[in-house]
């Protein structure tokens, strides 16, 4: 599985270098920016968060399957561990700029 994945990312980093050296910026490409990149993976983990307490609120009820209910909440767990993985690697990125001599 991870073969295909770099070759992938080869293959974009070589197609982004290819219209860089044609004087084309990703802007130009209909590219967001990073915030709106950011904005948007927020926006799908919340989503994902609520999903899965909407399911697990359904088989309380008695109205989910729950093999349904363990795949919602099993994503709402991963994502939530994907955010805080993220937000850990922020913080500690502050700390080192913080840390550096000036």
């Amino acid at each position: 599985m991870a073969i295909p994945a770099a070759a992938a990312a080869a293959y974009r980093a070589a197609a982004q270098m290819n219209t860089v050296s044609q004087g084309i910026t990703p802007a130009a490409q209909g590219a967001g920016s990073f915030s709106d990149f950011l904005s948007g993976a927020v926006k799908d983990s919340i989503s994902t968060i609520r999903q899965g307490e909407q399911a697990a609120t359904a088989q309380v009820a008695g109205k989910a399957n729950l093999v349904d209910v363990v795949n919602q909440v099993n994503a709402a767990e991963i994502t939530l561990d994907t955010v805080v993985a993220v937000r850990d690697k922020v913080v500690q990125a502050y700390q080192s700029i913080m840390n550096m001599p000036i």
